[in-house]
Parts: structure tokens; sequence; C-alpha cells
């Protein structure tokens, strides 16, 4: 049992599906309190994202992709490929859930977890093979 728990961890591919729902559920636990508190949709949208940002920058850094730097200075580029390409998937994000919600009329929970199935593809995707590939 201990062999295969860490032939798991050793995944990538598990690791991030793991820590992927951890940061969707900071995501989404954060826009429905948000919400809850009668915060405009987009706004909510948007601060839930960041608060997601942040979260699996560190998780992704450390133990998904497992970089390897060392210093503040290591971690620069890195973080900044990794907001480029979270910046494009907010604004696939903030698009979808706008166009679910707003002009369809899906509730607004429904539209955002529907949003967030394409964002995590994609977000691995760039994680993968943009971001997380200098000092391996």
């Amino acid at each position: 049992m201990k062999e295969l728990v860490k032939k798991l961890y050793n995944n990538s591919v598990v690791r991030y599906i793991f820590f992927g729902g951890c940061t969707t559920m900071v995501n989404l636990v954060s826009f429905y309190i948000l919400r809850k508190v009668g915060m405009e949709l987009n706004i909510a949208n948007i601060i839930s994202i960041v608060l997601a940002i942040l979260f699996a920058y560190v998780v992704n850094s450390l133990f998904v992709f497992q970089d390897k730097c060392e210093t503040l200075k290591d971690h620069i580029q890195p973080f900044i490929k990794f907001i480029s390409a979270r910046g494009v998937t907010m604004i696939i994000e903030i698009g979808g859930v706008w166009l679910f919600v707003e002009k369809m009329g899906m509730n607004d929970m429904v539209g955002k977890i529907i949003t967030n199935v394409v964002v995590l593809i994609l977000n691995y995707v760039f994680s993968k093979f943009f971001v997380f590939t200098t000092n391996k």
C-alpha cells in the first residue's frame, strides 16, 4: 500500500488532480461566500479567481511540478509565466460564467462549475508545458 501511495504521489497528473481540486474548492467556496453576502457576480468571480490563482501557484510550485527554485529570484520568471497563463484562463472563466449566468440564465454556481472544468484542463496544459519548465 505504501508503494502504491508513493507511486501515485510521484505522478504529476495525480498530484495536479488533487491540488487542482483543492484550488477549485478555494475558487468555488470563496465565490459562493462572496455571492451569498451580496457581492456582484463579476466582482465575486474575479476575487475568487485571484485567490485561487495565488493558492494554485504555491501548491503547483511546491507539490505538483516540484520546481527547483531555491531563492525568491528563482521564482520570478515562473511566477510571471504562471500569472500570464492564468490571466488567459481567467478571461475564459469570467467570460464563461458571465455567458452561462447572465445570458443563458443558468444558476451562478452551475455556470461557475461548468466553466471550471474547461479552465482546469487548460491550466494543467499551460503549467506543464509553459510555466514549470525551468530548473528541472
